[in-house]
């Protein structure tokens, strides 16, 4: 992965969800529906699905998988991602302004 900072994570292999600690201040709806939808991805395509913000504070949707797994949905991942940013635009744009505001310090 680039230099930046993750934001969130679902994986798929150890059932587990980790979202930073500098992102509590967030809304409690806000975190719900992140890991809501972070979730429901990896549930879907298999891996692991990492949000973050590169250097410039954009967010990021990265999807990963382990090496030699054969349910992993390749074509499936791209295509969620793509729905993901359209029809959570919104959503993305208001998480790369608090990023810059209360996490990046800009």
């Amino acid at each position: 992965m680039d230099k930046g900072l993750v934001m969130c994570v679902s994986n798929s292999y150890t059932q587990k969800y980790y979202l930073d600690k500098k992102f509590d201040k967030l809304p409690k709806d806000v975190k719900d529906e992140i890991k809501i939808m972070c979730v429901l991805y990896t549930e879907e395509v298999g891996g692991i699905f990492t949000m973050m913000f590169d250097e410039d504070g954009e967010l990021q949707l990265i999807s990963s998988c382990d090496e030699g797994d054969l349910l992993y949905d390749d074509i499936g991942s791209e295509l969620l991602i793509k729905k993901m940013r359209s029809t959570k635009q919104e959503l993305f744009e208001s998480l790369e302004k608090f990023y810059a505001a209360f996490v990046a310090g800009k």
